[in-house]
């Protein structure tokens, strides 16, 4: 960890402690990193004064992916600055959660000195805390012992732990962190509307499309359309100020096209369906394949793709996926996903996943990916939710 940071010293320094609740929260990983400011969104939808203090070890892990963050999440990035204890005083933090292996000792103390109960989660076995001596006595208990609970989704981690003395009581085996998700919602009366208007169509989502990807979808499109001639292809854009170039695209491809945006919906001779990107609850609900755009050319970045999985789309995506690659390794791995390589592919796959069974076998095995990451994050929101009203009830008597 680096504790050496003068400049970020400064910048939390000059920070002002905001009048609601604060969580310190420290990571090593991206996954981690998006797991854990996720978790803050949800504690949010009940406390929405909470403010997330994110710290991540800056040898383990590059600066945390920025795009779509700062948007919903109250939050700042920064590495642990040289003086804990006025770290510690400035934000008087209510709660730590500890994603990164097992802190020094002298972190532990300094909590236990400012009654800020903390928690240490997603322990692996490559990060449980060697043994010094064996001639010595052993001391790791006195830095487990810091914690109100250790989580963890490996057997032998918690074998090691009952070994090393811990409570048994305050070991949880729950499955790894992984990014879970709150799906967009939709309007009933539009997803029954436009079922009824679609009747039985063949449809594929574009989503987060970008104009530079445009045209070569709508090439993938008219290939596809050749043998399966009601086929949709609904446009989502990344971009709302991108609709009126958009229009142009589509119609110098000679598509027919009905544009959401006006209030036109589309009729049997449609081929293309523009829209921007408020209403993908809808769309996600409506198209058993997705295209997670803004992932076509390597220097884009990608997007999420839990919410197509969580909502019945089989996904697929381009080699630009950076920022959210080891979600798309986990959804290609369960057999959720497709990596595109060409837009040959795309028409081929897009044809192929048209076969009902073939899509839904994608969607099911994304839902199980989905649903399993939950499991751990859901248990450590229960607890999280639970050592912050005892501290709110501490401080209420205090």
């Amino acid at each position: 960890m680096n504790w050496r940071s003068p400049e970020i010293g400064r910048l939390v320094q000059n920070q002002t402690r905001p009048q609601g609740e604060v969580i310190w929260v420290h990571v090593n990983s991206q996954e981690r990193y998006l797991v854990l400011s996720d978790l803050g969104i949800r504690l949010r939808q009940n406390r929405p004064d909470l403010f997330l203090l994110i710290s991540y070890d800056h040898e383990d892990m590059s600066a945390p992916p920025s795009k779509d963050m700062q948007k919903e999440r109250n939050e700042i990035h920064m590495e642990t600055p040289e003086n804990l204890k006025d770290f510690l005083e400035t934000w008087q933090p209510d709660l730590c959660i500890w994603a990164g292996g097992t802190p020094q000792r002298s972190i532990i103390r300094n909590l236990k000195d400012f009654d800020t109960p903390a928690l240490l989660v997603d322990m692996t076995t490559d990060e449980f805390p060697a043994r010094n001596s064996r001639w010595l006595p052993d001391q790791r208990i006195r830095a487990l012992n810091g914690f109100e609970r250790v989580m963890t989704s490996s057997d032998v981690v918690q074998e090691r732990l009952l070994r090393s003395g811990l409570e048994a009581e305050k070991i949880s085996l729950t499955g790894a962190l992984r990014v879970s998700t709150c799906p967009p919602p939709c309007s009933e009366e539009d997803l029954a509307h436009m079922q009824k208007q679609l009747g039985g169509r063949p449809v594929w989502l574009t989503t987060h499309t970008r104009l530079e990807e445009l045209t070569s979808i709508l090439n993938a499109h008219r290939k596809a359309l050749k043998l399966l001639h009601r086929l949709l292809l609904i446009v989502s854009l990344d971009n709302w100020a991108d609709l009126e170039a958009a229009r142009a695209i589509i119609r110098g491809c000679s598509l027919n096209m009905a544009d959401w945006d006006i209030g036109e919906d589309p009729e049997e001779l449609t081929q293309v369906l523009l829209c921007d990107g408020d209403d993908l609850g809808l769309w996600y609900r409506l198209s058993p394949v997705c295209l997670m755009a803004g992932s076509l050319e390597r220097r884009f970045t990608g997007h999420n793709p839990l919410d197509a999985a969580a909502l019945g789309s089989a996904v697929l995506y381009g080699k630009g996926h950076r920022d959210h690659a080891n979600l798309y390794a986990q959804l290609e791995a369960a057999g959720a996903a497709i990596k595109v390589r060409s837009m040959g592919q795309l028409a081929d796959e897009v044809l192929r996943l048209s076969a009902p069974d073939k899509a839904a076998a994608m969607a099911l095995a994304g839902w199980k990916v989905v649903t399993e990451g939950s499991e751990a994050t859901d248990h450590l929101l229960e607890i999280t939710q639970d050592l912050l009203d005892l501290q709110e009830a501490r401080h209420e008597t205090a």
